[in-house]
């Protein structure tokens, strides 16, 4: 079964890098988000769920943030570039 857009919730952003090391995920937002939103992570090999505990905007934590800010967001799981971002 293919899924689409509705089922993995609403589209909000992109990864364009990961930290590994403190398992930070940088995101461009296309939407709004904040914390303690229900995310899900989806890619090519990725694909899990998560509550938004820790975000940051130039390295201070922010309670919220909106469409075209970039943001980093602590990560359970390993994430790619170009995985997206969904709010459910």
């Amino acid at each position: 079964m293919k899924e689409n857009e509705e089922t993995a919730g609403e589209l909000i952003g992109e990864i364009f890098d990961y930290f590994a090391r403190v398992e930070v995920a940088a995101i461009k937002l296309a939407g709004n988000i904040k914390k303690g939103d229900k995310i899900r992570i989806k890619g090519a090999t990725t694909d899990f769920e998560q509550e938004v505990k820790s975000m940051q905007i130039d390295r201070k934590e922010v309670k919220e943030a909106n469409s075209g800010d970039d943001i980093g967001i602590k990560v359970t799981e390993r994430v790619r570039r170009h995985d997206k971002i969904y709010k459910l």
